[in-house]
């Protein structure tokens, strides 16, 4: 099984070096939602980065061959789970579609972009999960259109509590290859945050919405 800390602590570092992940507890940032948050994700910043880029790629698709086996699609969540998706896709050698946040609005006015493949059994991803509200929009309507969804996998997830209720209740397990727990810990160790930053970045993850005010 690839999601093991050894890959957790890898990946938290990747994502810290390169600053696709920011950690400023005493100066937040402010999310599209209005809440205040001591963390900030750009996982596409990965991709500007090969070495990087290719140990993301590869440990995606072997967590996609470990925990799932055999599928016949890859589906990326529009618009950063598209590269993601296609590289993973590419390394094992399936078809790849994507799912728009809403139908186009001219055209055919397609949700989802690629072959129509229904019945094929197919993963989602993702390249971070929050709540999950909109990987499971994606995943609604892949269901919609006849797909088997076997399951989600993304490159980071911030361990809310809602999101794993809300996965569950979707009946769709999903796999990080890293999350905020072991972010927080290897950066911790490595002086990228202190003692006193710990609690507050604990503090947010329990109570995101309310952190702040």
């Amino acid at each position: 099984m690839i999601n093991n800390t050894e890959t957790e602590q890898q990946v938290a570092e990747f994502l810290l070096q390169i600053k696709a992940i920011k950690l400023q507890p005493n100066n937040p940032f402010t999310w599209a939602s209005g809440w205040k948050s001591p963390i900030y994700c750009d996982n596409r910043i990965t991709l500007s980065h090969p070495t990087i880029r290719t140990y993301i790629r590869q440990q995606l698709a072997s967590l996609v061959q470990d925990i799932f086996g055999p599928v016949g699609c890859i589906a990326g969540v529009a618009t950063a789970g598209i590269p993601q998706g296609v590289l993973i896709a590419q390394e094992l050698g399936l078809p790849f579609i994507y799912v728009r946040s809403k139908p186009k609005d001219h055209g055919t006015g397609n949700l989802i972009e690629g072959e129509v493949l229904s019945g094929k059994r197919v993963i989602v991803v993702e390249d971070l999960i929050s709540t999950g509200k909109s990987s499971l929009q994606a995943v609604d309507a892949l269901r919609a259109a006849d797909y088997d969804v076997a399951g989600l996998v993304a490159i980071f997830s911030y361990g809310f509590d809602i999101a794993t209720e809300n996965f569950k209740q979707a009946n769709c397990p999903f796999y990080t290859l890293s999350n905020y727990s072991a972010l927080i810990k290897y950066a911790s160790e490595n002086q990228y945050i202190s003692k006193q930053d710990v609690q507050l970045l604990e503090q947010w993850r329990e109570d995101p919405a309310a952190w702040g005010k």
